[in-house]
């Protein structure tokens, strides 16, 4: 992260730079404070699910409509603070789509993250607007912010994922209305003046579609272009294991089209964001406990039966690894040097022979 102050309250939002993602909020009070402050929507959420689960299982059920894969499928997660190795190495793979983070905390360090998009030469590349506390607090400044970023990146960049895992406080939502109100703003601005680039949302993190349905279903003028989400199952070891009894990978993401054909809030054109297995034996860069950590082995493997579950769904648009350089959960490992694991031959592989 750059030295950019954050505000008082980004500041309860600190960044764990081993595995990439916030550290939980350890200010109880704070936390409590604001989950009481967003009680009403976490009523709204219960309900709306309530009505709309059962119509989307039985959707689901009957659900025969398909979509075409996007032309580059197998797509890959870089960062800019992994370097510029990644360039030589997305050449190897084979990999011509890729998702970067930006994060509206780092509005000073704009210029380097367009150059680093610009050394990949033409790769097609989806950019993570990363939320800020700061950002959601004051629509005036994420409008003026947005803008900006739309005016840098617009040259090269066409598709936006707009916020990420809003499930998760530690990111800095604390309900789904207040996503919706700082995607609003952001669609805005997109409508007056940038109305060639693509959005996408809502960015709900694993198999907790209550969430989703709220941000499908709701009062707010939004529209999705294209619903991204990030679809781990890594707590349930491999990719075949269900949830609830039936939901494995391939019916998780039948589950989240049904539902996204359900909504008159967008299409129902899915991308799977972000997708890994935590590694054994790397913490602290491993983003979870050593419970739900596997081998080096069966993360490769378990890799690609989610992507090929994900194809044959015949529903999915696209992949994203997360990532290519992490030593927690990467294809590179980078703690002494960079070391491709087996994951990074099947991911060449994959790019090469599908």
């Amino acid at each position: 992260m750059s030295d950019h102050k954050p505000s008082q309250e980004d500041r309860q939002h600190p960044w764990d730079p081993y595995s990439d993602q916030p550290y939980i909020i350890r200010d109880k009070a704070y936390k409590k404070r604001m989950k009481r402050k967003h009680l009403k929507d976490y009523l709204f959420t219960f309900l709306t699910s309530c009505l709309v689960f059962p119509i989307a299982i039985v959707t689901w059920l009957f659900n025969r409509k398909t979509e075409e894969s996007g032309r580059h499928f197998f797509s890959l997660c870089v960062n800019l603070d992994k370097g510029e190795e990644q360039y030589e190495l997305v050449e190897e793979l084979g990999c011509e789509s890729l998702q970067v983070r930006f994060f509206l905390s780092e509005m000073d360090r704009i210029d380097e993250y367009c150059r680093f998009i610009e050394g990949f030469n033409g790769k097609d590349v989806l950019l993570l607007v990363v939320q800020s506390r700061e950002h959601i607090n004051d629509s005036k400044l994420l409008a003026e912010d947005i803008n900006t970023v739309f005016t840098k990146f617009s040259p090269f960049v066409k598709q936006y994922q707009i916020g990420t895992t809003i499930n998760r406080s530690k990111w800095g939502f604390f309900s789904v209305a207040e996503y919706l109100r700082f995607y609003q703003v952001v669609q805005t601005v997109r409508d007056e003046q940038f109305s060639q680039l693509r959005l996408l949302g809502p960015s709900v993190i694993d198999f907790e579609y209550p969430y989703l349905i709220r941000a499908l279903f709701n009062g707010f003028n939004v529209r999705f272009d294209k619903i991204a989400a990030l679809l781990y199952v890594d707590r349930r070891g491999a990719p075949e294991n269900p949830q609830m009894g039936v939901f494995d990978t391939l019916n998780k993401i039948g589950l989240l089209h049904s539902i996204a054909r359900l909504s008159p809030k967008t299409s129902s054109r899915l991308l799977l964001t972000e997708a890994n297995w935590p590694l054994e034996k790397t913490a602290p860069w491993a983003p979870t406990s050593e419970t739900e950590c596997v081998s080096e082995s069966d993360y490769a493997n378990f890799m690609l039966r989610y992507y090929l579950q994900a194809l044959a769904s015949k529903r999915v648009e696209s992949v994203y690894w997360h990532q290519l350089i992490a030593p927690g959960y990467g294809l590179v490992d980078s703690r002494e040097g960079l070391r491709k694991r087996d994951a990074f031959q099947v991911f060449k592989t994959m790019t090469a022979l599908l």
